[in-house]
């Protein structure tokens, strides 16, 4: 008896110890996992689905453009220090490039909220690359002074060469020129070593117009070319604050407007196959935006539920990501730029 209990002992302990062995690989699984960068990101290797982050922490703006498609449904901006505890959760998670957007994140009330951001983000977590798109109408020299340094990409969204166009579209207010503005910030980001990128929006309003002379002159590092996407809620539907059905365009126009323009180096095509999912958007609450039914279906808050549980409600194509090259040199100290 005394024998057979000491043989199931042994039993016992053998698989305990098999057990022990597995549980310790999996932990050195884990490990390797976190020693490995998450941002590693060449072909074949280990890709963060936090790599390259948008977040529009403000839905107000001065415009109206009539396609937008992140529309001012509420006036709520994270405080600041809340919003510095997300971005830092995010580069825990991997994150190498942060996107401000809106809106229109210069709003009067916004320049040193987004510019504390900025130098946050370069500064304290060292991110590669901090980038903004905005509609250029409210910068003004001063902010790149204080703040140019901490920035990589400036992107300014212009659809148009045309000043009754843009005007027609909704980009514009009072008695600014839209062209102008636009110009006055390409010195600018020269002068302040900041890298100029270009966004467009092609649409019914400027499916016919020929932008390359005006492209060429700008000579932006990235020439972005949209096609006008629908999204239910936003700009399409009952509950909408706009209605973009007159500015949708089919994809055989804007194949064609990419055609006509194939001549410009930096021009960058997305058309809404692409662009819908490939985006990781953040809101001003801090929650990732799900757009794979045609909507905007917020995740919970990473600040509430953490990065990784947010991220299983983002519905984020990381494949069509890669595939659009959401990765490039982003970082203005890795670009060959002339000053």
């Amino acid at each position: 008896m005394m024998i057979f209990i000491i043989r199931w002992m042994s039993v016992i302990y053998s698989f305990l110890d098999q057990l022990l062995q597995y549980s310790t690989w999996i932990k050195l699984v884990a490990v390797l996992k976190k020693v490995v960068s998450p941002s590693f990101h060449q072909e074949g290797g280990y890709f963060s689905k936090v790599l390259s982050v948008n977040y529009h922490f403000t839905r107000q703006c001065n415009y109206e453009c009539g396609f937008c498609f992140h529309t001012a449904k509420t006036s709520f901006v994270m405080p600041l220090e809340e919003a510095k505890e997300g971005l830092r959760l995010l580069k825990e998670e991997g994150m190498e490039k942060i996107n401000f957007s809106g809106g229109e994140p210069f709003l009067p009330d916004r320049g040193r909220y987004l510019g504390s951001l900025v130098q946050y983000c370069k500064e304290e977590l060292r991110l590669p690359s901090v980038s903004i798109v905005s509609n250029g109408s409210l910068i003004r020299e001063a902010w790149f002074k204080n703040y140019g340094k901490y920035l990589d990409i400036l992107a300014i969204s212009c659809d148009s060469f045309n000043e009754d166009t843009n005007k027609a579209i909704g980009r514009g207010q009072g008695t600014r020129n839209h062209i102008e503005s636009l110009m006055k910030i390409r010195q600018w980001c020269s002068r302040y070593r900041v890298a100029f990128k270009v966004n467009t929006v092609i649409n019914t309003y400027n499916i016919d117009e020929d932008m390359i002379d005006h492209i060429m002159h700008l000579n932006p590092i990235r020439w972005k070319v949209f096609q006008c996407l629908l999204l239910e809620g936003e700009n399409a539907g009952p509950d909408a604050l706009r209605n973009a059905e007159r500015f949708y365009v089919t994809d055989k126009q804007f194949a064609d407007f990419l055609d006509r323009h194939r001549g410009v180096p930096t021009l960058v095509a997305e058309d809404n196959v692409k662009m819908q999912n490939s985006y990781l958007i953040l809101d001003e609450y801090m929650r990732f935006l799900d757009c794979r039914e045609g909507a905007k279906k917020p995740s919970p808050s990473i600040l509430d539920v953490g990065v990784a549980a947010a991220l299983d409600h983002s519905g984020f194509d990381e494949a069509m990501f890669r595939r659009r090259g959401g990765v490039y040199r982003w970082s203005k100290a890795d670009m060959d730029l002339q000053w």
